[in-house]
């Protein structure tokens, strides 16, 4: 075999490798992201949250603090703080999470809460209503800028990804949300993790939607 003809070869595989765009899958279950008011009316002035252990994303981590979440008919407890504290708080749930509770909960992107139900937050015998920012947050793709650049993704963009799990499925309307500050991960709730048979090292495909 010549060179130059080893070279196409080598090529041609490189070209198939990039296009075919393989990311890691986290399984996200149900967390609050407190302001400082919150944190405040929950744990007493001033008080500093407690790093348990960081997150995939930079500067993330999740807090040895927990709290319960009650709705109209239910509630769930031992839910987990996520930090760094926030300018608002919100509250991520499943939809099996929100039958517990009792409350309609919409699909939004992290962050878009105009118009979203609220919930009631307590830790002991402290106790705070939001009036909103409870959600089942939209399936996304955390994207590091090198990684969009190579795989052709921009901010804001919706693709697929097809899951190799156990039940392998396809993802619709997947957010990319592209940062230099992201590490490049894919998140889903417990409810999306148990359709495609979610296990640790899960990797999708991502597929750039045609129409």
């Amino acid at each position: 075999m010549n060179n130059q003809l080893l070279e196409n070869i080598v090529n041609e595989v490189l070209k198939r490798v990039q296009e075919e765009t393989y990311i890691d899958i986290e399984a996200s279950g149900k967390h609050v992201h407190l302001n400082r008011e919150a944190i405040d009316a929950l744990f007493g002035t001033g008080y500093q949250l407690t790093k348990a252990r960081d997150l995939s994303q930079p500067g993330q981590y999740a807090c040895k603090e927990r709290v319960t979440l009650i709705g109209p008919k239910g509630a769930l407890h031992n839910v987990v703080i996520l930090g760094p504290e926030r300018k608002e708080s919100q509250v991520e749930i499943s939809h099996s999470d929100a039958v517990v509770l009792g409350v309609p909960v919409p699909v939004r992107e992290s962050g878009k809460l105009e118009g979203t139900p609220g919930i009631v937050i307590a830790s002991g015998t402290n106790m705070i209503r939001l009036d909103k920012g409870l959600i089942a947050a939209q399936r996304h793709i955390h994207v590091k800028t090198e990684d969009a650049e190579k795989y052709g993704l921009k901010n804001a963009e919706i693709v697929q990804v097809k899951v190799l799990g156990k039940r392998p499925l396809i993802f619709d309307d997947v957010l990319v949300r592209v940062s230099s500050n992201y590490e490049t991960y894919m998140h889903i709730d417990y409810d999306e993790a148990n359709a495609c048979g979610f296990a640790k090292g899960t990797k999708g495909k991502i597929l750039k939607k045609s129409i």
